[in-house]
């Protein structure tokens, strides 16, 4: 289960700083008109990707918690909801306003500005689990 935990959040890890880096940036290249064509191919898309590894994430570090209650197990537990909570009250309202086509250039800059937050905690999440799984 060790090993599954860390390549799950290896890939939300790469899954993040490309998106930071690369995904997000690149929406400000756009056109309105290019980018909501190009947002409604893309949700889906990193969808594929996105919700496996999410999901077993969530479940990895539930089952984690309830089979034992340390600091890494609570922490790492709500270090993941707190990436869930984040997802689904800021940046799933981001997306669906893209889709719509109500969005501005602020909302693309905020959407890249507040997703550090995501990457510091997935990032935060791998390391902690990396110096735990090879300790």
């Amino acid at each position: 289960m060790e090993t599954i935990r860390l390549l799950l959040d290896f890939g939300l890890l790469i899954l993040i700083w490309m998106v930071q880096l690369i995904v997000y940036p690149g929406f400000l290249f756009y056109s309105e008109e290019g980018l909501i064509s190009w947002h409604k191919k893309y949700t889906p898309r990193i969808s594929i990707i996105v919700i496996p590894l999410m999901l077993g994430q969530l479940m990895l570090y539930g089952s984690l918690l309830q089979s034992e209650k340390t600091i890494y197990s609570i922490a790492c537990f709500v270090l993941v909801l707190l990436v869930w909570l984040l997802t689904f009250t800021i940046f799933v309202p981001r997306h669906k306003s893209i889709t719509a086509g109500e969005f501005s250039r602020n909302t693309l800059v905020e959407l890249a500005n507040l997703n550090w937050l995501r990457a510091i905690l997935w990032s935060a999440i791998f390391i902690w689990n990396y110096f735990t799984f090879y300790d």
